[in-house]
């Protein structure tokens, strides 16, 4: 453990003694909202405290432990070095227990997820490849049991997607997603190259939390909803009936159109849906914005355009890029094993929020 967190711990255990005699003082007592606030910091860290003094109590059994070891005969200290595995084995698993506690918990990991893939530079490559994104994430979402829906996307002719937003529900489904958000490069020959030569494309990928209705409140004031008839490629028309919605937010001058369904209610609903996700995400944006003014040596802008991984067929390759980790083997990875990487990132992730918690 370093000086820094231990220095932390103990300061969280300071605190929550100088807590427990406040709580305990009779005019503290008789100001309920003034105990209510100390009572659930208290709660918040207790946890943190009980793993810490667990851990204090394990590393003075280990002293003496090793104290028996230099002091006892040959078969003492081994039953001494027996214990001290066993001893070393639970420190080791406080002291990841005690940092996971040190680091302040995303509010929003537990909610589900707004998956928007769009396709980058490319042209037709970008777009296949955002149909592989696509079905990789629809794996990821089939082998941890969470349900997808789709919500709009945009198909090209050859098999590739333009853009598709899909909702991903399940138990911490932002939590394991947040970190795919970024630019991902795909190197690789396009089935229609004669000559054999790689190309380089980009698709875009947002991972959001879902927003919830007393979140973003939208004023029916504030919407211009329009309807026409669905169609299809070259303008054909698909129905006679105005079941298309078009739906303006006149404050921003978003406009979300919907027709995938015959039903001119459910295209509403989800053309609503999908604004909500962008006045959301327009608020996510406005607080990552300043977030990273203030957080110290932060490198990057968080934004969209920024390389975060390559998909390299020849070699066999995915390599993530924000934190230097590759693997070979990107059949499994397209295919929604994407298991090892996201453990690689949130280690990383905890790593670094460990460190600012610490330097605070």
């Amino acid at each position: 453990m370093t000086p820094q967190v231990l220095g932390k711990l103990k300061a969280v255990e300071a605190r929550y003694e100088a807590l427990t005699g406040l709580i305990s003082d009779a005019a503290v007592q008789a100001d309920p909202q003034t105990y209510r606030t100390h009572t659930k910091e208290l709660a918040e860290i207790q946890d943190l405290v009980d793993r810490f003094r667990e851990y204090t109590r394990v590393q003075q059994s280990v002293t003496e432990a090793r104290e028996l070891a230099a002091a006892g005969d040959a078969e003492m200290a081994a039953l001494a070095a027996e214990e001290m595995k066993t001893l070393d084995a639970q420190a080791d698993s406080l002291e990841q227990e005690m940092q996971r506690l040190l680091v302040p918990r995303d509010p929003n990991d537990d909610r589900n997820v707004v998956l928007e893939i769009r396709a980058g530079t490319g042209g037709d490559e970008a777009a296949l490849f955002a149909s592989d994104l696509f079905r990789m994430y629809s794996r990821f979402a089939e082998r941890r049991k969470w349900q997808m829906e789709v919500l709009s996307v945009n198909q090209t002719g050859v098999g590739g997607i333009k853009e598709v937003i899909a909702t991903v529900v399940g138990k911490g489904a932002y939590r394991f997603m947040k970190h795919e958000s970024g630019v991902h490069r795909v190197q690789r020959v396009p089935a229609t190259e004669a000559s054999g030569r790689i190309h380089t494309s980009t698709s875009t990928v947002a991972v959001l939390p879902e927003a919830e209705d007393v979140e973003i409140h939208i004023d029916p004031k504030d919407l211009r909803i329009d309807t026409f008839c669905s169609s299809g490629p070259g303008g054909q028309s698909v129905n006679t009936t105005y079941s298309a919605v078009r739906v303006t937010h006149l404050p921003t001058g978003l406009v979300v159109s919907q027709q995938d369904e015959k039903s001119q209610i459910k295209n509403r609903q989800k053309a609503l849906k999908v604004l909500r996700y962008r006045l959301h995400e327009i608020e996510i944006r406005k607080q990552q914005e300043a977030i990273a003014k203030e957080r110290r040596g932060q490198v990057g802008t968080g934004e969209r355009s920024e390389k975060i991984r390559t998909y390299n067929f020849k070699e066999n390759r995915i390599t993530d890029h924000r934190i230097n980790f590759t693997l070979h083997q990107l059949a499994y990875v397209l295919d929604g094993d994407l298991d090892e990487l996201i453990a690689q990132l949130e280690e990383r992730a905890l790593s670094d929020k460990l460190r600012e918690a610490t330097e605070a």
